[in-house]
Parts: C-alpha cells; sequence; structure tokens
C-alpha cells in the first residue's frame, strides 16, 4: 500500500466537490442548502439520501451509511482508502506521485475496532429499547433525533452487550483493550462506557478514533473520555475539526466552545467553523494545530469563575502560537447550546460580534473590580496581566498589549519590560505535533492523583478518606495543599469555587485534576492501592537511606543495618493492596 502524505490528502479533500463527484453515482435535486437522492447503498427510490455540501459529506436516513467523499469511493466502488485518494485526486486534477510501499499501519486493527464500535453505538441509539432513556434526554434537550443522527451519537448499553456485539464482528477483546473501549482488570474485560450518550470524535482524516461519554442521570464523572491510545491523543485533537476546518479556512477564524452540544447545536444553527477541546486543559498540541487553519480565534466559554479561567488559560496557549485571540461574554447562565435554544443563530451572532481581544477583556474585568483605582490595586492588577503578555509571540499584538497596560497603570514601558523578564517562568521544551504524550502542566504522583480526584468527585469517598486520615507528610508540597483545602472544603461548596484559594502550582494542579475524569470501574481498589503507597513511602524512604549506609557502613555495624533493613521490608510487603480500605468499609459499616 502506496504512503500518501497527510497534507497532500487534506488538499485533496478541501479540493474535491462533494456533490459533484457524488452526483456522478446518484442522480441528486437540490433541497434546500442539501440535495438529495436515492441511496445508492440500500437501493432505496425514495430522496432519503442527502449530500450536505457545507459539511461535505453525505448520509441516508434510512440505512444511516455517511461519510466523505473517500468514504463514498471506498463504500460505493469497493476500493481501499489510498486508492480512493488516488481516484478523487485524479478526478478533480491532483497529482499524487507514487511512493516506494510502507506495508501497512499497524494502527489499523485499533481504527477498525473504533469504526466497528461506532457503528454499533449509533445503531443502539436508533433501535435499542435501553436506549429510551438517552432518547428523551435528547428529545428533553430540544435535539430532534433525525438532525442528530449525521454528528454520529451512539449509546452506550451497561453489562456485556457491547463485548458480545464486537465478538459476533470478530473483534477481539484484546484490541478492544488497545484500542480504549474496554478495560481489563483481575483478568476479567469489559466494555468502558456503561449507560452513557456517546459523541464520537475523529482525527483529520474523519477516523472515528474515540469518545466522549456523558453520563445519564446522576454519577460521576459527568464526561468520560477514552483513554489515550496509540489512535487517540486527546491533548493533540479537537471535536468537530474533521468537519469544520474547511469552513475555519473560508472564514480564516474559528470559534472555540467547552461542550460538545454547544457544538452540535451551533453548527445545526449554521456556525459551521466550532469546534471544542475534550473536556481537558487546552494544550500547546491542540494551539498549534489549530493556527494551521485559523489566524484567530474566539473563546466562548461559560461567564463563570471556572470558565474565565479557562478562558485565559487557553488564550495564552493560544496567543503563543501566534493566533489572535478574541472573547465573547455569553449573557449570564446561558452557554451556547442553551443560547441558540432559545434565539437561534441571530443571538449567537450578536455575542461573536460583540467579541473583545483577550486583553482587552482582561482589562475590563480589572476594572469592574476597581483594582484600577489606586496604587495597590494596579500592581495586583499588572500581576494578572504579565501571563498574558508574556504569551503573545507576535510582536505587534506584543506591542499593542505593553502600550495599553502603559496607559492603564500609569508604568513605564521599560518597568513592564523588566517586570516581563525577571519573573518569566521557564518555558516548557517546544515538542513536535508527532509526540506521543499530552502536555501537562503540573505532575502529580499516581497515588496522590487518585486519592485527590476520589475527593473531588465522591463524596462518599472523600469523607471516608477524611476518617481514616492521610499522613500529609507522604505528600508532594503541590499535594498538601491541594489535599488540606479538600478536607476544610464545607459540603456545599462546589470544587470549582476552591480556585481562588490557591496559587501557583497548586491551583493549577487543582484546576487540572477539575478536569481530569473520576475513572470508572472499581474505586474501592484503586483508592486503598493509592493509601497503601502512601503509607509505604516513609518506609520506602528509610530503606533507600539504609541501602546508601550499608556499603559505607563499618563491617561490625553492618549485620543491624540489614537486620534494620529487613524489618523495614517486611513491614513495606505487608501492606497489600485493600488493608486500609478493610478499615474504611468496617468504619463504614459500623457508622451505619
Amino acid at each position: 500500500m502506496s504512503s500518501i502524505p497527510e497534507e497532500l490528502i487534506e488538499q485533496v479533500r478541501d479540493a474535491a466537490d462533494v456533490v459533484e463527484l457524488v452526483g456522478e453515482h446518484v442522480q441528486l435535486r437540490r433541497t434546500g442548502s442539501d440535495y438529495r437522492g436515492p441511496c445508492p447503498f440500500h437501493g432505496g427510490k425514495h430522496r432519503n439520501f442527502s449530500v450536505i455540501p457545507r459539511k461535505q459529506m453525505y448520509y441516508c436516513f434510512v440505512c444511516h451509511e455517511g461519510g466523505d467523499v473517500f468514504s463514498f469511493y471506498m463504500k460505493h466502488l469497493g476500493m481501499e482508502y489510498p486508492a480512493a485518494v488516488r481516484a478523487v485526486a485524479q478526478r478533480i486534477g491532483i497529482a499524487i506521485p507514487e511512493r516506494a510501499s510502507a506495508g501497512p499501519d499497524p494502527r489499523e486493527p485499533l481504527f477498525s475496532a473504533v469504526a466497528a464500535a461506532h457503528d454499533w453505538y449509533q445503531r443502539q441509539l436508533r433501535e435499542a429499547k435501553e436506549a429510551d432513556r438517552a432518547r428523551r434526554y435528547l428529545k428533553g434537550r430540544g435535539f430532534d433525533l433525525e438532525v442528530l443522527l449525521p454528528h454520529g451519537l451512539g449509546f452506550a448499553p451497561g453489562g456485556k452487550a457491547f463485548l458480545a456485539g464486537m465478538a459476533t464482528l470478530g473483534v477481539e477483546e484484546r484490541t478492544l483493550v488497545a484500542a480504549g473501549l474496554a478495560v481489563e482488570r483481575e483478568g476479567k474485560t469489559r466494555a468502558r462506557f456503561w449507560d452513557r450518550l456517546l459523541f464520537p470524535i475523529h482525527d483529520l482524516r474523519g477516523r472515528a478514533v474515540g469518545f466522549g461519554g456523558r453520563v445519564l442521570g446522576d454519577g460521576e464523572p459527568k464526561y468520560l473520555n477514552s483513554p489515550e491510545s496509540e489512535i487517540f491523543h486527546k491533548g493533540r485533537l479537537l471535536y468537530n475539526l474533521h468537519e469544520a476546518k474547511q469552513a475555519i479556512r473560508k472564514a480564516e477564524h474559528a470559534v472555540l466552545v467547552e461542550g460538545y452540544f454547544d457544538v452540535i447545536r451551533m453548527a445545526e444553527a449554521g456556525i459551521e467553523h466550532v469546534i471544542a477541546p475534550l473536556g481537558t486543559g487546552f494544550t500547546e498540541d491542540q494551539a498549534a494545530l489549530l493556527h494551521r487553519y485559523a489566524p484567530r480565534v474566539t473563546l466562548l466559554f461559560d461567564n463563570d469563575t471556572a470558565g474565565l479561567r479557562a478562558t485565559f488559560r487557553t488564550a495564552d496557549q493560544l496567543l503563543r502560537a501566534k493566533v489572535r485571540v478574541a472573547v465573547a461574554s455569553l449573557p449570564e447562565g446561558d452557554d451556547p447550546d442553551t443560547l441558540v435554544a432559545r434565539s437561534g443563530r441571530r443571538g449567537i451572532e450578536k455575542v461573536l460580534r460583540d467579541a473583545v481581544d483577550v486583553f482587552e477583556r482582561k482589562m475590563q474585568l480589572l476594572e469592574r473590580k476597581g483594582w484600577l483605582a489606586d496604587l495597590s490595586g494596579r500592581r495586583r492588577a499588572l500581576d494578572r496581566l504579565l501571563p498574558t503578555l508574556r504569551a503573545a509571540a507576535d510582536p505587534v499584538t506584543r506591542d499593542l498589549y505593553l502600550t495599553r497596560v502603559t496607559e492603564a497603570l500609569g508604568v513605564s514601558r521599560d518597568a513592564v519590560l523588566r517586570e516581563m523578564q525577571e519573573r518569566a517562568p521557564a518555558r516548557p521544551v517546544q515538542r513536535p505535533l508527532t509526540s506521543p504524550a499530552p502536555s501537562r502542566q503540573v505532575s502529580l504522583a499516581r497515588a496522590e492523583r487518585i486519592v485527590l480526584l476520589a475527593m473531588l468527585h465522591d463524596r462518599d469517598l472523600r469523607q471516608r478518606i477524611i476518617d481514616v486520615g492521610v499522613d500529609q507528610g507522604t505528600l508532594a508540597p503541590v499535594a498538601r495543599e491541594v489535599f488540606t483545602l479538600l478536607v476544610e472544603k464545607p459540603p456545599n461548596v462546589p470544587p470549582g469555587e476552591l480556585l481562588d484559594r490557591l496559587d501557583g502550582d497548586a491551583q493549577q494542579a487543582l484546576e487540572s485534576l477539575l478536569r481530569e475524569p473520576w475513572p470508572q470501574g472499581d474505586g474501592v481498589t484503586v483508592v486503598a492501592a493509592s493509601l497503601d503507597e502512601l503509607r509505604g513511602r516513609p518506609l520506602e524512604h528509610e530503606i533507600a537511606q539504609l541501602n546508601r549506609a550499608i556499603p559505607l557502613a563499618r563491617d561490625e555495624d553492618k549485620p543491624d543495618l540489614l537486620r534494620q533493613k529487613e524489618e523495614l521490608s517486611r513491614r513495606l510487603n505487608e501492606l497489600k493492596p485493600g488493608r486500609r480500605w478493610n478499615v474504611i468499609r468496617t468504619r463504614r459499616g459500623s457508622a451505619r
């Protein structure tokens, strides 16, 4: 199989006219902004087959076949993917050079497994009785199921139905685990997604590579993403970019929102250049990816405290990528989904028209707080503005920001420049887009992260961890700050409102934790192992000290040191996973 450069594939896809190419095989008739005709896949005679130019895709509302122009050539003409790309390129006059055979993509089984799962999940949402709850949920949010079907939404039932369905299709369990569709614990395999509405996440080629799952009803986490895999890296993907990139290029502008429903509602209202991150902090890789398609981005996040923090952190990442950033402000209590549902396209377009540059938005908020009225307030205001000043990589943008801040605060340009240089944090090493690991701002040890996530996302676990107690001396300083805050947190205070009570790395760590889902599965076992790992840290430290001391000790002292090491090792080995949890479980039972 010949390898075709990704850039050339994108060029062919963007240049292809899906109406013209599909119209060579299907008799199409214009209906509004779309084109309709009889479906070539199930042999229908009615015009249930739709070609949607603005999305460069086709979809049949009867047999539910859908995709882009390459998919059409593959499914209708029986071609492999590279042959379909070459056929479309030849048809529109783009030359693709021949290359030496690179062999099959070793990730192909994972792509195939996710594609099979995507089809299966979509069928569940359309047909399964167990999905009635999901269909009612969508209807309650004002979504017509037929409108949502081209977006590929699906439903994941509980139990063993998914594994059984994949087995029928010949997909092995080990492939499901590798693709992030299943989890394996203690020798048993189970589906990763249970009782969730699923949003497919695609790569730039339009291949489904993972899912975002929204829980139906009560439950945590509210949203659960596919885990990192060979084909899914959430820090380097953006929801809906595979469909929106053509509209983004045309408009030279992208609108970045927070949620999947926000994207779908706006796209259906005709705002096609809209995308979203995947429920996590916006990364350098995502900023670099977006810069390839748009010179400017408007951020349309929630107006609450957490939303504003996410807005400015995202803006700084984009500014480092030399993207111009504006911020649009939603009406109180609204998100893009609710605003479009109530006010339609006109309502959201007015909000976007009123967007202001991100630096100007920061200045507005600081002025409303009264920070520009006196000297101490201006000092604090400059501290808040410095991250954005440093982030502005475009020299013209940075110069404009410097002029604005010197005028507003009455501080000399040289003084501001000195502050930017003297207090600038160390910049992380730039990584190429092909790097497999997503960027992280603050790293926490696994055991600390699990305990803190449990306290954030599960009230019962939080209280039981507090009851048993954790020796805070075993925690790293950043984790200790967050742990102390969570212990002292009143029950009725949402975790997101605690961010203002922390600074620096601890604040960034908490924000990262708030955006990280609590993993499904046996939380009891995971927390137990993490607590025991923390208990073992002092013992491990003592053993390490003895290991350094023994080679340097006098011969007569070595036997005693070795006995100490043996005793510490015995105590460490006694910390079996679950031992501490048995104490928690006993206390919980007696409390009842």
